[in-house]
């Protein structure tokens, strides 16, 4: 018998594309993510089920995070109290109150959207280098009497991160509670082996919801894409920096880093110890943080003291809500500005209403500016970066190409008034994805800090005009155009 190949042909690609519908429609999904997956699956037989494995696959609603209990009750009781003084008009003896009432709708959006509070009285640090963050960080674990919290998507068995791992262990020795969350894809070359010696000397270890192999849960997407410290409840981190070797400068491939990290004194911290108890207690359900007992309270949110001048508020997203709390508050923020935007990011990926915010407020006659990194660190994620600088371009806003090293600050600041620091990118990745965090600052001489950085990322950045992109090749805009039909998936 004679196989008819071309009906076998025929019997395939109905398979495969009838498979590929009820892969992709088994769960909801915004339209622009379908016809990304249906692509994939169906011009890629078989192929395109493996990228799926490791892309697609949603969250397990097992894995959700849950504020309970007189916790939850407390946050509830102050951000019902600081709506009602928004809504009177009502911001006594609080610096930059003028900034805060002007922001008072992205304020509510992020109390009602993330039971984010707003907190005052806060110190800020800026920091741009790994030299100067990791030697005061390093200081501060030295430093600490009862505990220490880290949580980072990437944790590098090198140079550095030993470094920070034997100063952890002397802290556990010597009974500070240390404990330690890292992803497991975005921290895959660390072994459990090295984190053994912090795990004998009394320390506490755990990968984000309890991946502990990528073998068996090989999802890229819903990682743990947080970075923060806090020390004694007193100090936090939070930023864009991960712990490993080229976030110090020292990879030839990167050369110099360029970031950007912040670090609270003042109620602002307990936004970031939240989210690393809710991080813990998800990944760890024998040790968990009992924030219902006093005790627990005391040592991890002890009484803050009026450090500075700042208010804030600390905001999570990710996959296991709808709500995209981080890019509502970036699209906020953009369209209300009436003078300038300016935005670090290493991934420019919009979604089409972020694209469209950003469109607008360019032809409103906003001085909108992105400093993007001039080399990639994956290059089909750079080529639809650059495809939609490109489209940006043509709306009138100012594209720059950072030459002096890597671009990997994820910023934004407008009107000199409202400022974000954090590690959510603008792309997909950031708005749906990944697990993210950001803080969003209501201070003006925070946000000149920050304009003046931006001003000097300008000095070694190149601006792409809309003549600079005109001259591509057509190869490089084949590539381009390829590489954004993937855009929701990257």
């Amino acid at each position: 018998m004679i196989m008819d190949w071309s009906l076998c042909f025929e019997i395939i690609v109905a398979l495969n594309a009838t498979l590929a519908v009820i892969t992709i429609f088994r769960r909801p999904r915004d339209i622009a993510a379908i016809w990304a997956w249906l692509l994939v699956l169906i011009i890629f037989p078989v192929g395109g089920f493996i990228v799926y494995a490791f892309f697609g696959r949603k969250l397990p609603k097992s894995k959700l995070f849950k504020l309970q209990g007189r916790a939850k009750k407390e946050v509830q009781k102050t951000v019902k109290r600081q709506r009602k003084e928004l809504n009177e008009g009502k911001m006594q003896n609080v610096d930059n109150a003028d900034v805060i009432l002007e922001s008072n709708n992205l304020v509510k959006m992020f109390m009602n959207s993330a039971m984010s509070v707003l907190s005052h009285g806060n110190k800020l640090k800026l920091y741009t280098t790994g030299e100067d963050l990791f030697g005061d960080m390093i200081n501060d674990i030295k430093e600490a009497k009862d505990s220490i919290n880290i949580e980072f998507y990437t944790f590098y068995a090198d140079k550095l991160g030993h470094q920070i791992l034997d100063e952890l262990i002397k802290k556990s020795k010597s009974g500070v509670d240390v404990k330690v969350i890292y992803d497991s894809w975005g921290s895959n070359v660390v072994s459990g082996r090295f984190f053994k010696p912090l795990i004998e000397a009394g320390g506490h270890v755990e990968s984000f919801l309890h991946t502990h192999s990528n073998f068996f849960d090989f999802r890229i997407n819903f990682r743990d894409h947080h970075k923060i410290v806090v020390i004694d409840g007193k100090y936090g981190y939070v930023g864009g920096f991960n712990i490993g070797d080229q976030y110090m400068g020292w990879s030839k491939k990167f050369g110099p880093w360029r970031d950007t990290t912040i670090k609270v004194e003042g109620s602002g911290v307990f936004g970031l110890q939240d989210r690393f108890i809710l991080d813990w207690n998800a990944s760890n359900r024998d040790n968990q943080i009992d924030i219902e007992d006093m005790d627990v309270i005391k040592k991890y949110l002890p009484t803050p003291k009026v450090a500075g001048n700042s208010s804030m508020q600390t905001v999570s997203s990710g996959p296991d809500s709808e709500l995209e709390q981080i890019k509502k508050g970036y699209n906020n923020l953009i369209a209300t500005a009436k003078e300038k935007v300016y935005i670090n990011t290493p991934y420019l990926i919009p979604d089409e209403s972020v694209l469209d915010t950003l469109k607008s407020a360019a032809l409103s006659g906003v001085d909108v500016r992105i400093v993007m990194p001039s080399f990639p660190d994956h290059m089909f994620v750079y080529r639809a970066s650059q495809y939609y600088a490109k489209i940006l371009a043509s709306y009138g806003v100012k594209i720059y190409y950072y030459n002096q090293g890597f671009m990997h600050a994820k910023t934004i600041m407008i009107d000199d008034k409202v400022s974000s620091v954090g590690s959510a990118n603008f792309d997909y990745r950031s708005f749906k994805l990944n697990f993210e965090i950001n803080s969003f600052i209501y201070d003006r001489d925070f946000a000149k800090q920050m304009n003046d950085l931006f001003m000097e990322d300008l000095k070694v950045s190149t601006l792409q005009t809309k003549r600079e992109f005109a001259k591509q090749s057509l190869w490089l805009s084949f590539k381009q155009q390829f590489s954004r039909l993937f855009s929701p998936i990257l």
